[in-house]
């Protein structure tokens, strides 16, 4: 029985309840009971720890957080907008510099010019030779009409005087409407001359009433004041003259009355407004009919791109966009993205969005009407690689409106998060064609993973992340834009996320370049905390519960160097911080001494849960410079300071001194290991005397670290902790004392401790609620009696006799398997119970009691009477 409590496969430690499943809950499909509770308590433990916190940014920036980056590679922050920065026609893309007409009318001269030698005229120049096979058409027929008025020899053919301009009000009533369309001598040919400011005291007296398609076909060139369907077929349309709106905005008669009755109204009242003093009142009566338009036009199916009239009132409503207000901005960016707009008007747009979005107290006029439709409908017609400057104003709205927790829930149930995935697989594909990144589209990409980021927090988006392999995405990117800081610690924060469930860890290590494309990130950006804190993290939420991905991270290229040579810089980092920080009282020194040993906490729980891998453990334990820095940390650091870094280094050692192999670096500088655990064991830290002597469970097998710990007095120090009343802490004492007791000279310390009956109690108390336990105290309890002659003499004869009487209770099945009063069980948690009853208590509990019963002796009943 000895040699069977000192073999490596014996349990000597018991793993701890993952906090975020019950104890007795499958883990995987197909699992028995034995093996579910083997895992509860297995002798290699993976690590669990705190995800790194990303502090909540104090402002709202475009680009936050980072200098890696010039600024003169990112779109501007901070702009100035208004209704100038917006194209008139709502969808001309820009063409940099508008060209305004000219402030001066040059005068014609009235009379041919005198006929004189002294009298020069000016000289046009000669205009280019015409291409003869070019057929002439449009304006180019115009300007050739216009050279031909220019003789031979240079001279100016004198025009015909223009007529006097003539009021409308003036006796000359017959004269045609002609008058009013005189060209400007240096117009464009579409421009007309503007009535004077006595002719037109207020934009919209010409502005007020539309005709339909077939008033204008049928009119008479006699006027009529009105027609019989009751509207104005003598004005022209909104913003423009009679008969210069194209074949495109006729109206119906329908279309034409409910015009003039529904719409007009409200562009006039809007209008009116806008030129009177801004106050709280006019920019509520603005905002209510904003709301009014929007709704009469939706009713009509009058907005779109192909809406009738859309020019004319896109320039009105551009007008309200001077006015300082967040609700009618809104209101506005609502009716211009139901217009479908483009070009240099959608910029501008977008980057209205994005001044409102940037100041939280907006957050809550988002959720008004429809706009985070419209927003998000606009961001999935946009093309990220060809409209990159939008899209990173509109998305980077939606990166300041994600970060509340209510908005961020409305978002995902309107569809935004497949609109963003799009953008990500337009551009992996773009890249993969190209394979040159463009800074515009990173740019983008910028602003779509934050709000991704903060999506991923949200456990109804899992299964969309899933379902739109929104991981593949981001691995694509890994793999092109691995030298972007920024951007890969957008993408880190993600998974940093996402790998804390078991199916979205699962999908990342399936893909196939996860793995290298982490250990890259690493390598490169190693000395960036931030990012290597959470490529670390991510690469221990893989490995934590998949074999499979143990193999592939310690499969890839320059793996463990990369591992090691980053925990190196960051300990030799910290341990000069940690000097510092003693000498001085600066906070920016302890925040950086605290972010190099997050770092090395996340570090050295991959090491943990490689070494869970029987192969991969082996190998680590025969890594000296693995092994040197573990030490190395454990001589440097206090529990008491530092507990999560020093616990989590205790349970690397214990994993790799599960292995017993020749090469092993623990057993090496298994005394070393020892001397630094000591320590630990009479700390006032209960956590790190429980892993510390868990250590000794596995490092007691050799026979020099058991002279070492009785030497320490470290076996009387086991016995008394039998009786701590803690389950754990029991346990881990009776591992060790597994070991211990091998050795018959070590023996009468457990009896002159009491520890026989401290034991026996263990067993009576734990023993139907921890089948585990009560072997382990049976393995004790048979190293003990190895040679035992007597159990009178060696347990005590009061001590023989109960445990005898546990023991037969404990092995029948059926008061075994009864159900304690302060404990309810389902029916699969009675099996599971009656497998490890039967798999791991009855077998050492048969052998402990027939080997008590045959040292018993000779024991004489004594009758009630004496005799």
């Amino acid at each position: 029985m000895a040699q069977a409590a000192l073999s490596p496969s014996s349990p000597t430690r018991r793993k701890k309840k993952p906090a975020f499943k019950p104890f007795y809950e499958k883990q995987t499909e197909g699992e028995t009971s034995a093996e579910i509770i083997n895992d509860a308590r297995s002798s290699l433990r993976t690590l669990q720890t705190k995800r790194p916190c990303t502090p909540k940014e104090d402002t709202r920036t475009l680009f936050s957080g980072s200098t890696i980056r010039s600024s003169h590679e990112r779109p501007p922050s901070a702009f100035s907008l208004g209704a100038r920065h917006f194209d008139g026609t709502g969808s001309r893309p820009s063409s940099g510099t508008r060209l305004l007409p000219l402030d001066n009318k040059p005068s014609l001269p009235s009379s041919p010019p005198p006929s004189g030698e002294d009298v020069t005229l000016p000289v046009l120049p000669k205009p280019p030779k015409a291409d003869p096979s070019r057929p002439l058409s449009g304006k180019r027929k115009a300007r050739a009409k216009l050279m031909n008025a220019v003789s031979p020899e240079g001279d100016v053919i004198i025009l015909p005087q223009p007529m006097d301009k003539v009021r409308p009000n003036s006796a000359s009533k017959s004269s045609t409407g002609e008058d009013c369309l005189k060209r400007r001598a240096h117009s464009g040919p579409k421009e007309r001359t503007k009535p004077s400011s006595e002719d037109q005291p207020n934009s919209m007296d010409t502005e007020v009433r539309v005709r339909s398609a077939e008033c204008v076909a049928s009119r008479s060139p006699s006027k009529s004041s009105r027609t019989e369907s009751g509207y104005s077929s003598d004005r022209g349309s909104v913003g423009s003259p009679v008969g210069s709106v194209g074949r495109r905005d006729d109206f119906t008669p329908d279309e034409a009355l409910f015009w003039n009755t529904s719409i007009l109204p409200i562009i006039e009242d809007l209008d009116r407004s806008l030129t009177a003093s801004p106050n709280s009142d006019v920019t509520l009566r603005l905002c209510a009919r904003c709301s009014e338009l929007y709704s009469a036009m939706k009713e009509r199916g009058l907005l779109g791109r192909g809406g009738k009239r859309r020019s004319q009132l896109l320039k009105i409503i551009y007008k309200l966009l001077d006015i300082q207000n967040p609700r009618l901005h809104l209101k506005a960016a609502r009716i211009i993205l139901a217009f479908n707009i483009s070009g240099q008007s959608m910029t501008s747009l977008c980057k209205l969005l994005f001044k409102v979005g940037r100041i939280e107290e907006n957050d809550q006029l988002f959720l008004e009407d429809d706009i985070l439709d419209l927003i998000i409908s606009t961001l999935s017609s946009l093309d990220p690689v060809k409209n990159g400057e939008p899209l990173v104003y509109a998305v980077g709205s939606m990166k300041f409106l994600s970060g509340n927790s209510n908005i961020v829930k409305i978002l995902s149930q309107k569809g935004l998060l497949p609109v963003l995935v799009s953008h990500l697989h337009t551009i992996n594909l773009h890249l993969s064609e190209i394979k040159k990144p463009s800074k515009s589209m990173l740019n983008v990409l910028l602003q779509i993973t934050p709000v991704l980021r903060n999506m991923a927090d949200l456990g109804e988006n899992r299964a969309d992340f899933i379902s739109h392999r929104v991981l593949d995405e981001l691995c694509g990117l890994m793999e092109v834009y691995y030298n972007e800081a920024d951007l890969m610690l957008n993408i880190s924060r993600i998974l940093s996320k996402l790998t804390l469930h078991h199916e979205c860890s699962a999908a990342l290590g399936d893909h196939p370049t996860s793995f290298q494309s982490l250990v890259s990130l690493l390598d490169k950006h190693h000395q960036l905390s931030d990012l290597a804190v959470r490529v670390c993290f991510v690469l221990g939420n893989l490995t934590a519960h998949n074999d499979d991905c143990r193999y592939c991270l310690f499969n890839a290229e320059n793996a463990m160097e990369v591992i090691l040579a980053t925990f190196r810089s960051y300990l030799a980092q910290n341990l000069k911080q940690t000097n510092v920080q003693s000498n001085s009282e600066n906070n920016h020194t302890k925040s950086d001494s605290k972010k190099s040993e997050d770092v090395l906490i996340k570090l050295v729980r991959v090491i943990a849960n490689l070494s869970i891998n029987q192969d991969i453990g082996a190998l680590i334990a025969s890594n000296e410079t693995c092994v040197d820095l573990l030490l190395q940390v454990l001589e440097c650091h206090s529990v008491n300071e530092s507990e999560e870094l020093v616990i989590n280094t205790i349970i690397t050692i214990n994993n790799l001194s599960y292995y017993t192999v020749i090469s092993s670096a623990i057993e090496e500088r298994h005394l070393t290991i020892a001397r630094l655990l000591l320590r630990l064991l009479v700390d006032d830290n209960v956590d790190g005397m429980v892993e510390a002597a868990r250590v000794f469970g596995n490092l007691s097998r050799n026979q020099n670290i058991r002279n070492f710990l009785t030497s320490k007095k470290v076996d009387q120090m086991m016995v008394t902790l039998l009786d701590s009343g803690d389950r754990e802490v029991v346990y881990v004492a009776c591992g060790v004392l597994i070991n211990l007791m091998t050795d018959e000279k070590r023996r009468p310390t457990l009896k002159k401790g009491n520890g026989i009956a401290k034991l026996i109690e263990v067993l009576r108390d734990f023993g139907r609620t921890d089948w585990q336990l009560a072997a382990m105290v049976c393995m004790v309890l048979c190293n003990y009696t190895e040679k035992m002659t007597s159990s009178p003499d060696d347990l005590g004869e009061e001590e023989a006799s109960s445990l005898t009487e546990l023991l037969v209770d404990y092995l029948d099945e059926e008061v075994a398997m009864e159900i304690p009063d302060d404990a309810s069980w389902d029916e699969e948690t009675r099996d599971f119970m009656r497998s490890y009853w039967k798999s791991e208590f009855v077998p050492v509990a048969t052998q402990l009691l027939g080997r008590v019963e045959a040292c018993q002796g000779d024991l004489i009943t004594i009758d009630e009477d004496g005799t």
